[in-house]
């Protein structure tokens, strides 16, 4: 098969790969009709996550069918329409069984396109795939599923639920990229007052807005400002980071008012500093975390019923093989304007042939 292989920082490319095949009773392969490239795709390209071994299958979002099960898979079957969740779960350990399965201690966690072969390539083996795969409802596309495999879960999960956003709270988000996109879009459902968006880039601060933001902010023009203004000097209730670099995580922690939450989503490739010279006195929370998706039901269910703006985020689509120029432009972000690039196979009637 052709899959995207990663060969150290800054080597990669669409090539042949062997095949995957069943290794495991609790192994699935699906026929990737439908990936997508994630930021953290990008920062282990530039060499920030250096477990990636030269020679693994990059990615770990996907919808696709089931070409093979092992014995013991019970909940789907070949033929099977279904989401490639980027967390495989073994159901066993003591973190699974507390619903924690990105910390999975069985063989599972963050293994796709990081410790094993992953999604961008026209075959993927997922282990337990009873607990790793989604079967999908005919309501809702590829496209709109494959949005569900990580960034949704992961904004909702580690930046709004760790967060802890409620009803008449002011919250922040730094980054405008696909996942603070879908943070915004998901502590909406949560009704704060106000959500603030602060990014570098025109284009993404107007797809804040679209998505729900009550007011952005360019990170150039004293964002830390506009949020005293708007609430009074006291600061935000929740401020999610979600670019990654020890700027914007610092910035955070200057505009969170006292006893309030900073939830971290970005992957960090750099030591940030943790000025606890002048937070320990404040009450702050600070939460980390890797996205455990044991809300991926929910969020499917939300939305096949029209509640969450999916769609609203895919801004390029290619075919599977054109893998090398998504990239080109998913990097290029602030060039080209891209959120979300999609990416799906011939077979696959979901994703368009060039940029939407």
């Amino acid at each position: 098969m052709k899959g995207y292989v990663f060969h150290g920082p800054g080597r990669s490319g669409w090539e042949d790969t062997p095949d995957p095949d069943v290794q495991e009773p609790t192994d699935a392969v699906v026929r990737v009709d439908t990936a997508t490239i994630c930021g953290t795709d990008l920062h282990i390209l530039k060499g920030d996550v250096p477990e990636v071994r030269p020679g693994t299958v990059l990615g770990h979002e996907a919808v696709g069918e089931i070409v093979e099960v092992g014995t013991d898979v019970r909940t789907v079957r070949p033929g099977d329409r279904v989401l490639v969740s980027c967390i495989t779960a073994c159901g066993r350990c003591r973190y699974c069984r507390e619903g924690v399965y990105g910390q999975c201690l069985g063989g599972g966690g963050w293994i796709l396109g990081h410790l094993i072969n992953g999604t961008q390539a026209e075959y993927v083996r997922v282990p337990y795939a009873d607990l790793s795969v989604h079967p999908l409802p005919g309501a809702v596309t590829d496209q709109d599923a494959v949005l569900l495999a990580d960034i949704f879960p992961t904004a909702y999960e580690v930046g709004v639920l760790n967060g802890r956003v409620r009803p008449g709270d002011t919250v922040v988000v730094v980054g405008a990229g696909p996942i603070g996109l879908a943070a915004v879009a998901t502590a909406r459902l949560f009704a704060p007052e106000r959500i603030v968006v602060v990014d570098l880039a025109a284009a993404r601060l107007e797809a804040a807005r679209k998505i729900g933001a009550d007011a952005v902010a360019d990170a150039r023009e004293q964002p830390e400002q506009l949020v005293a203004d708007l609430t009074g000097g006291l600061g935000a209730d929740v401020v999610i980071e979600a670019v990654g670099v020890p700027e914007t995580f610092e910035m955070c922690t200057r505009m969170v008012r006292p006893g309030g939450h900073v939830a971290n989503v970005g992957v960090h490739g750099k030591p940030a500093s943790l000025h606890l010279e002048e937070l320990w006195i404040k009450n702050v929370t600070i939460t980390t975390g890797l996205v455990d998706t044991r809300s991926t039901p929910t969020l499917l269910r939300m939305t096949a019923s029209g509640r969450l703006p999916t769609s609203q985020l895919v801004t390029h689509t290619f075919p599977l093989e054109r893998v090398e120029e998504a990239y080109e432009v998913f990097t290029g972000a602030a060039d080209t304007g891209a959120l979300k690039v999609v990416l799906g196979s011939s077979r696959s009637g979901a994703v368009a042939a060039d940029a939407v």
